[in-house]
C-alpha cells in the first residue's frame, strides 16, 4: 500500500495458541509538501509449533516513499526479512499400512531423548521404518528486496513506467538426523571408507545436513500505456539476471554440543556438491483492448518468453556420492524460447447487470534452473543425461479456454435483497509434461541426482467454478464458492524398465471438488463470521492406487470496533478473535506425491487454535 496523505501511527498486537505473538507497527509521515510522503513499518512474530518445541519466528522491516506530481509518480521501496522456520518431515504412507503416525515431530531440545532414541550403532527403531524422527530441522532465510519506479505521464493519454529492482536471498535448509537413515551410510563411506561413522560425526549417531543457497537477482520492468480512440494499448518488457548457488554440506552433531535449528553450523566435514546457475530472462508483451461498441470489448495480446541458463558445479561430488553411478553432475547451457504466446478475449455487457466473457491463452513454463535437486536439468545424475535432455526435451506449455458469466440482481424475496454471482467454465490442454522418474517404486534416499527427467505426455483439465453472494437485509451475507476440476493424464510413461499406466488417471494431489462458505453478520460495531472450507478426495500416486479422503474445516471470526479514546490519541480501536479449525478436524493438509504407486507422504491439519488481535491508530 502507498503511504497515507496524513500523518498516522498504527499498531497491531496478536496473541494466541501455542505461545503465538505478533507485533506490527507502522508510521506514516503524511504529505511533506510537493506530493512527497513515506512510511516505515516493522513486524516481529513468534509462534511455537503445535506438536513440537520449535518456534517459527522472524523480523521484517519495510519502508516506502513516493513523490507525486502532474509529471508522474516516483516510488522507492525497501524490505528486509529475517526468519527461522523449524519444521518436521512429512509422514510416509504405504499400501495396507496400520501404524503410520499422524505427525513426525522432531525431538529438539530433548537431547537425552534423541540419544536414547538410537541404538548403540546409531540405528533408528525398526518399528518406525521410514517415519523415523530427526533431532531438528528448519528453514533459515534472510532477504533484502528493493525497487525504484517512475511512472511518467507523457500526456493525458500516455504513461511510460520503468522499474529497476534488486533481490538478495541468503538461506539454508538444515536437518539434524540419524546417520543410518535414508541411504546415508553408503554416502558417508564414500568420504570416510572403513571408518567409524558415529565417531566421525560427533559420537552422537546424528549428522547435520544443510542445503546452503544464495540468490542475487537484478531486473528491469518497463511498459508504455496509450489510450487512442477506442483502444487502450500496452507494450512492455521484463529483463532479469539471476545468479544463484546451492551447496550441500554435512556437519558433525557433537554429542556434547548438538546445535539448534536457530543457529547455522560451522566447519563442514563434507561439501557434497556446490552448484552455480546463471539465468537470463526476457519477457516481451503487446496487448490491446478495443471497444468495438459501448458494450463490447475485444482483448488481444501476445508475449514472448525467453530464458538462457548456464550451470556448473564448483564442487563436484566424489565418485559414488550421487545416484545412478555417475561420476559428476552435469554442466552446460540450455535456452528455451517461445516468441509467440497469444491471447484473445471478449467482454460483452448484455446490460448493466450481466456480462459474458471468454478468453483463449497460451502459456509456457521455463525449465527449472536449480543444481542437484528438483525437476531441473542440472539435477540429472550424468552429463549424458543432461545432453539428451537438452537435445530432446521441450518446455511445458498449456492452452486455456475459458468462458463465463458474471452479474448482479436486486431482489425482493422477503429477507433476500440482492445477489452477486459468477459462473466460469474452462478447459486446459497441457503439453510436454516434465516428470522426475525414479527406477524404484519408493524414494527413501536423500543422496541426490535424478536418474531420468523427461517429457511424459499431456494433461487434459476440465472445470467449472460457481460463486455467489446472497444479501439478506442490511446485516447478513452468505457467500458460497463451489469448484469442480477434473485433470487427467493423457499418456503412459516409461521408467526405462517398465511402463507406468497413467493414461486416463486423475492427476494426484488435486481435489476434484472444493467448496468455500462464508457467512457474515454485522450489526453496529460487531461482526461475526463463520467460514467453512471443504476439500474433496485427493489421489496420492500417479496410478491412483492410493488416495486421501476429503475433509471440512470450520473457522470463526468475531470483530468488535471499540471506537476512539480521543481524536488525537487512540482511534479506530478494534478487537478481532479468530478460531481456526473450530471442530478440531483431523486429516491431511498437504499431499506430497512422488511415486507411481504404493506410497505417498502427508502433512497433517493443525488442531483448533485461538488468536486475539488488538489494532488502533493514533496521530
Amino acid at each position: 500500500a502507498d503511504p497515507l496523505n496524513s500523518r498516522q501511527f498504527e499498531v497491531q498486537q496478536t496473541i494466541g495458541s501455542n505461545r503465538t505473538t505478533r507485533t506490527y507497527l507502522r508510521a506514516d509521515t503524511g504529505d511533506w509538501g510537493n506530493g512527497t510522503r513515506a512510511y516505515v513499518s516493522a513486524l516481529h512474530h513468534d509462534a511455537k509449533a503445535w506438536d513440537f518445541e520449535g518456534h517459527q519466528k522472524g523480523n521484517q522491516f519495510n519502508t516506502k516513499l513516493i513523490h507525486l506530481n502532474d509529471q508522474g509518480k516516483l516510488t522507492f521501496f525497501f524490505n528486509y526479512n529475517d526468519k527461522v522456520e523449524p519444521n518436521e518431515d512429512a509422514t510416509v504412507h504405504v499400501a495396507n499400512e496400520t501404524s503410520a503416525p499422524y505427525t513426525r515431530p522432531f525431538m529438539y531440545p530433548d537431547w537425552s531423548r534423541a540419544l536414547n532414541y538410537l541404538s548403540a550403532t546409531g540405528a533408528t527403531p525398526a518399528a518406525d521404518g521410514n517415519n523415523y524422527l530427526n533431532y531438528f530441522s528448519a528453514a533459515q532465510r534472510t532477504d533484502w528486496l528493493s525497487y525504484l519506479k517512475y511512472e511518467w505521464n507523457l500526456n493525458e493519454s500516455t504513461t511510460f513506467s520503468n522499474q529497476v529492482y534488486f533481490h538478495k536471498d541468503d538461506g539454508r535448509g538444515i536437518v539434524a538426523g540419524p546417520i543410518t537413515a535414508a541411504g546415508l551410510p553408503a554416502l558417508f563411506y564414500v568420504y570416510f571408507p572403513n571408518q567409524n561413522l558415529k565417531q566421525i560425526f560427533g559420537n552422537s549417531g546424528y549428522a547435520t545436513r544443510t542445503t546452503e543457497y544464495q540468490i542475487h537477482r537484478y531486473g528491469w520492468l518497463s511498459n508504455l500505456k496509450k489510450d487512442w480512440g477506442t483502444h487502450h494499448t500496452e507494450a512492455g518488457l521484463w529483463l532479469e539476471y539471476n545468479d544463484s548457488s546451492a551447496y550441500r554440506r554435512w556437519y558433525a552433531t557433537d554429542v556434547n554440543n548438538p546445535g539448534s535449528p536457530y543457529v547455522s553450523p560451522q566447519n563442514p566435514l563434507i561439501t557434497q556438491y556446490g552448484s552455480q546457475i546463471n539465468n537470463h530472462v526476457v519477457q516481451l508483451y503487446l496487448q490491446d483492448e478495443w471497444r468495438l461498441q459501448d458494450n463490447l470489448t475485444l482483448q488481444t495480446g501476445v508475449k514472448s518468453s525467453l530464458q538462457n541458463a548456464s550451470g556448473h558445479f564448483p564442487v563436484q561430488p566424489a565418485a559414488g556420492a550421487i545416484s545412478g553411478g555417475s561420476l559428476a553432475l552435469p554442466v552446460g547451457e540450455i535456452s528455451t524460447k517461445r516468441w509467440f504466446l497469444p491471447q484473445i478475449g471478449l467482454l460483452w455487457d448484455l446490460n448493466k447487470r450481466d456480462q459474458l466473457f471468454a478468453n483463449i491463452q497460451k502459456n509456457m513454463r521455463q525449465f527449472v534452473t536449480y543444481g542437484a535437486g528438483g525437476a531441473s536439468p542440472w539435477s540429472l545424475a550424468s552429463q549424458s543425461a543432461f545432453d539428451l535432455f537438452k537435445s530432446s526435451a521441450s518446455p511445458e506449455t498449456s492452452v486455456t479456454y475459458e468462458a463465463g458469466w458474471r452479474g448482479k440482481r436486486d431482489l425482493d424475496l422477503g429477507m433476500l435483497k440482492r445477489f452477486d454471482g459468477q459462473i466460469n467454465v474452462y478447459h486446459v490442454e497441457f503439453h510436454d509434461r516434465i516428470l522426475q522418474i525414479s527406477p524404484t517404486p519408493t524414494i527413501s534416499a536423500i543422496v541426490g541426482g535424478n536418474p531420468v527427467l523427461a517429457n511424459v505426455g499431456g494433461v487434459k483439465t476440465d472445470g467449472i467454478d460457481l460463486a455467489g453472494t446472497f444479501y439478506f437485509g442490511k446485516n447478513f451475507t452468505l457467500y458460497n464458492g463451489l469448484s469442480y476440476n477434473r485433470s487427467l493424464y493423457k499418456d503412459d510413461y516409461s521408467t526405462g524398465k517398465t511402463t507406468v499406466a497413467t493414461s486416463g488417471k486423475v492427476v494426484p494431489g488435486t481435489p476434484e471438488w472444493m467448496n468455500k462458505l462464508v457467512a457474515t453478520y454485522s450489526s453496529g460495531n460487531t461482526e461475526i463470521q463463520v467460514i467453512g472450507d471443504y476439500m474433496g478426495k485427493r489421489y496420492a500416486t500417479y496410478t491412483n492406487d492410493m488416495a486421501v479422503g476429503g475433509n471440512t474445516q470450520w473457522s470463526l471470526g468475531l470483530t468488535q470496533k471499540l471506537g476512539n479514546v480521543s481524536a488525537d490519541l487512540l482511534k479506530n480501536m478494534k478487537l478481532r478473535l479468530n478460531v481456526q479449525n473450530l471442530t478440531n478436524t483431523t486429516g491431511a493438509s498437504t499431499v506430497v506425491v512422488g511415486a507411481a504407486s504404493g506410497t505417498y507422504n502427508t502433512y497433517p491439519l493443525a488442531p483448533r487454535a485461538y488468536y486475539l488481535t488488538f489494532s488502533a491508530n493514533f496521530n
